[in-house]
């Protein structure tokens, strides 16, 4: 009785709701041509047949032509229609290419989504260890073709396939590249992004999260603005899981907007909204996405000096048994550690010392730059306070050092520590810190624009100036 409850159920909201779905149009269209081949009506199917391979090759539903091909085949096969001279050899050359096609394409999207899956096991390259063994999984893996002649969706999964490997080895110019690739393929064919809105969604994020990254502001603004407007469109209403996508996309990146202006303080607004929607969404959301979500309310309020709020958001991530991104969870403890640091609970700190460290050496997170700080933060219970202020500037004098080493790249990406240091050292905000570098960015690019008349070119980014947080997202 369930099941069949389930079943009218789904049937009952099948017909309430309309044809703008493709591949529900598809599947019944093809049910269609069934029922009329199993009535005899061979001549009627074919021509159903026939609207399904135009739909289907208009927009790149490779299964659903395949499965109409075959269809065809067979009432070709058993039955002698006439419908057309050289029918079978047309049908034949037809099958090859599509199913040519298909292994293409289910080639690229297995690696893709391989990667991603390293991407939301393991995070970021850790060492070069990590390195080789992602280098050689991808280049064996990655099918011999030629990116011009492959269709739409071969194209999106090997964009999406070469953004993340060069996303998990920190090579952030070439992540920009192939997620801006992504985002040109919904944008050459837009009538894509209604059948795909998802991945629309999905490429956007990704690009924002690589002008994020190379901090590369103007570029993030113009995309956010496509955003938001693509956000109030009808196709980004019209069901429960697209309204999912763009609410976890769209915040994060608004977030993101607001480390890269230094203002977290007036990020801390969209805290409330963003809880609420979080429950609201409970049932749906997955447990990476959630945790994301933390951390990055977590370094809004440690930005704007609430330090008591930040760590009760990292609890949450310290808390939440989960092998996901355990380089979240190694860089939330590490913050976590800061945090008390900023408070005075000396107390805890010589406990957390060691627990933390204990727990990123077992999760094999360590790198020079982790090893620093924890050095400093153990000799600074011996420092008087007049001699603190030399001991902030030595730590970051080897930070800066570091920064330039591909596999330390991962540190800063998820916590400035540099931006902490200087505010340590002249004795502001973080907040100002990051303000005062956005501004000078800014002031900078202004007064390197030439006159009217004179030629332009654009870096695609810039990677002197940093933000508090640059953890992207599954993301994602």
């Amino acid at each position: 009785m369930k099941a069949h409850l389930s079943r009218q159920i789904l049937t009952s909201l099948r017909l309430l709701k309309d044809d703008s779905n493709l591949e529900m149009w598809l599947n019944e269209q093809m049910a269609h041509a069934r029922i009329l081949y199993s009535k005899g009506l061979y001549i009627q199917s074919l021509k159903t047949l026939e609207k399904i391979k135009q739909q289907a090759a208009m927009y790149h539903q490779h299964v659903s032509l395949l499965l109409a091909l075959e269809l065809s085949k067979k009432i070709e096969l058993l039955h002698v229609t006439r419908s057309m001279q050289d029918r079978a050899e047309q049908l034949s050359e037809a099958v090859n290419q599509v199913t040519g096609k298909i292994t293409a394409q289910n080639q690229l999207s297995n690696l893709a989504l391989q990667m991603y899956g390293w991407y939301i096991k393991m995070g970021h390259a850790r060492d070069q260890k990590d390195v080789l063994a992602v280098q050689l999984f991808f280049k064996t893996n990655l099918p011999e073709t030629q990116v011009t002649q492959l269709s739409f969706y071969a194209k999106m999964y090997y964009y999406q396939a070469h953004s993340w490997y060069h996303f998990i080895l920190q090579d952030l110019r070439l992540f920009y590249r192939y997620t801006q690739k992504w985002f040109d393929l919904f944008i050459r064919e837009p009538d894509m992004q209604q059948i795909e809105p998802v991945l629309f969604v999905k490429a956007m994020h990704n690009l924002l999260s690589a002008h994020f990254d190379t901090n590369n502001h103007d570029k993030f603004v113009e995309v956010l603005s496509v955003f938001e407007h693509f956000s109030q469109s009808p196709i980004a209403q019209s069901s429960v899981n697209i309204k999912i996508q763009v609410f976890m996309y769209l915040y994060t990146a608004e977030i993101n907007r607001h480390f890269l202006e230094g203002t977290f303080t007036k990020g801390i607004e969209l805290i409330g909204v963003i809880e609420d929607k979080l429950a609201q969404y409970k049932a749906h959301l997955d447990t990476h996405r959630v945790l994301v979500f933390y951390y990055k309310m977590a370094c809004l309020y440690f930005g704007s000096g609430d330090n008591g709020s930040c760590i009760d958001y990292l609890n949450k991530i310290i808390h939440q048994k989960s092998d996901l991104r355990t380089d979240l969870q190694c860089y939330a403890r590490l913050l976590h550690l800061i945090a008390h640091y900023e408070l005075g609970n000396m107390d805890l700190l010589e406990y957390l010392l060691k627990s933390v460290y204990r727990y990123m050496a077992n999760m094999k997170n360590l790198n020079l730059v982790e090893e620093q700080v924890f050095a400093f933060l153990r000799r600074s219970f011996k420092l008087a306070p007049g001699r603190m202020i030399a001991a902030f500037k030595s730590l970051k004098q080897q930070l800066d050092k570091l920064e330039k080493n591909s596999l330390e790249t991962r540190s800063f990406m998820y916590l400035d520590i540099q931006a902490w240091l200087d505010s340590k050292i002249r004795g502001v905000p973080v907040q100002k810190v990051l303000r005062e570098r956005y501004l000078s960015h800014q002031r900078t690019k202004k007064s390197k624009l030439k006159p009217i008349g004179g030629s332009s070119s654009s870096s695609g980014s810039n990677s002197n100036t940093k933000t508090l947080h640059k953890l992207p997202k599954k993301g994602g």
